[in-house]
């Protein structure tokens, strides 16, 4: 039975991403045990690993860090065996080299790059900036290429909710983009490293899909 540890460090979005990931394992079949945990050894042993997140970067940062083990146990499993990796929104987020929230805190540093504040402009209006927090269904642009996209057709719609994003300094990282008065991150992938910019709990169909691609993911 393959294993699929989603982190408890106490984020708003676990249950919902727990829920969803466990339809998703029903959907794909076979033996795919979801287990929420915040348990080291049960995550350094974890097929593949997933890190959900909603709020500020440095207190979802603080809150990971106050959990005895679960850094390095997820750097065990992720950098030093190769498990598939799924961070979302802010468990996207973390996989940066800081975050520039209140002041600045250094993420995981495993994709170099930077989370800054959205700035968005109209481009209609360019002394008009538009709202933020981001919120509410957007598209995915790019290629859509790889087997985290298969299925997903060109210009599929994600539900996104977040004020800050991730600027990657490679830009081959980027596996999708979206836009709200100016462009950015909505996915990242990186050998056995993805993240996602939106929620796909909340994406219905097209959030399943990539759920489920995920899971039958062996990069």
């Amino acid at each position: 039975m393959r294993s699929v540890a989603l982190i408890d460090y106490g984020s708003g979005n676990l249950r919902s991403a727990e829920k969803a990931l466990r339809r998703a394992a029903d959907g794909v079949g076979g033996d795919i045990a979801v287990v929420t945990t915040s348990d080291p050894e049960t995550i350094a042993a974890a097929d593949q690993v997933v890190l959900p997140g909603v709020g500020a970067f440095s207190a979802c940062k603080a809150a990971l860090d106050a959990r005895p083990g679960v850094v390095e146990a997820m750097t065990q499993a992720v950098r030093g065996r190769g498990a598939p990796f799924l961070g979302v929104c802010v468990g996207m987020q973390l996989l940066a080299t800081r975050g520039l929230e209140f002041g600045g805190d250094m993420g995981l540093d495993w994709i170099g790059g930077e989370v800054r504040p959205l700035k968005p402009v109209d481009p209609a209006s360019p002394q008009r900036p538009l709202k933020v927090p981001h919120m509410g269904w957007n598209t995915l642009e790019g290629d859509l290429a790889g087997p985290l996209f298969a299925g997903l057709p060109a210009g599929a719609h994600m539900y996104f909710t977040h004020s800050f994003a991730f600027f990657p300094d490679d830009l081959a990282d980027v596996a999708a983009w979206t836009d709200h008065g100016g462009r950015f991150a909505a996915a990242v992938v990186r050998g056995n490293l993805a993240g996602v910019q939106f929620h796909p709990e909340k994406s219905q169909e097209a959030g399943a899909c990539l759920l489920g691609n995920f899971l039958k993911w062996r990069p």
